[in-house]
């Protein structure tokens, strides 16, 4: 059974950088995708980063684009999200999330992801 634990939210001021953690338990396999996903208040849960083990593939939304980097660490199987200019808008709680292998499908669709992470919260004043 995978197991995600993600770590690293706080509260930031607007331009500043957060790094978050997704520390992976059980076998993820290399033909799974990973990403991070973030909900805010009232909001459906969206995709803001997403790889592919494999080659390390990666894909971002145009909101977060240039700004978030997302980053799969094989040897630990933790994976990370550098995110740098931080916006108010960019508050929220951040979910870490795994694919089954043979994914198919809109990465950055919650809706395919099999295993999910508690979250960490994420606020950025103004």
């Amino acid at each position: 059974q995978v197991q995600l634990v993600e770590s690293g939210g706080g509260s930031v001021q607007a331009g500043g950088s957060l790094r978050l953690s997704c520390a992976a338990s059980g076998y993820i396999d290399s033909d799974s995708f990973m990403g991070w996903f973030r909900q805010a208040p009232g909001k459906e849960r969206e995709g803001v980063a997403a790889i592919f083990i494999y080659d390390g593939s990666t894909w971002y939304p145009g909101s977060v684009k240039g700004r978030f980097i997302i980053a799969h660490d094989n040897a630990t199987n933790t994976l990370y999200l550098q995110m740098n200019g931080l916006k108010p808008e960019d508050s929220g709680m951040y979910y870490c999330a795994a694919t089954k292998p043979g994914f198919g499908g809109r990465i950055l669709s919650p809706d395919l992801y099999d295993y999910w992470g508690q979250g960490t919260q994420v606020t950025v004043s103004s």
